[in-house]
């Protein structure tokens, strides 16, 4: 697959994210996942929680053929910015481990609470395939 990271001129490189992506090929889109596991159980913390989070959606990325070097965007939800701060370095650690050095476009956005009630966190990707 072909990609192209979109950095304007003169802007800052962003830590952790790509400000832009081109990409063309057979695109997968992954619903929102919580971090639970395949028996719907939740660890405690919001950084086990995206852990588990992102291997469902590698899991999902899986059943089309896709691999995490093929996502070119992710949406996260989380219902505390403070535990995200707090648990970063842990986060931080469990998205390498999963999806490696490869960061696409991201947001990250606080809300109020998410329709699972143990969830802390819920995880939307979309990826694209070479054809």
């Amino acid at each position: 697959m072909t990609v192209e990271v979109l950095q304007p001129a003169g802007w800052p490189r962003p830590k952790g994210y790509a400000n832009g992506m081109v990409a063309e090929g057979r695109q997968v889109f992954v619903a929102g996942q919580v971090g639970w596991n395949e028996r719907q159980e939740f660890p405690a913390t919001l950084a086990e929680q995206v852990h588990q989070a992102l291997k469902n959606i590698v899991a999902v990325l899986n059943e089309a053929g896709a691999r995490p070097e093929h996502l070119v965007r992710l949406t996260w939800f989380i219902t505390s910015r403070d535990e995200y701060y707090a648990e970063l370095p842990q986060i931080g650690a469990a998205y390498r481990e999963i999806l490696g050095r490869h960061f696409p476009t991201m947001s990250v956005v606080q809300v109020v609470a998410l329709m699972e009630p143990k969830a802390k966190v819920e995880i939307e990707a979309t990826a694209v395939i070479a054809l």
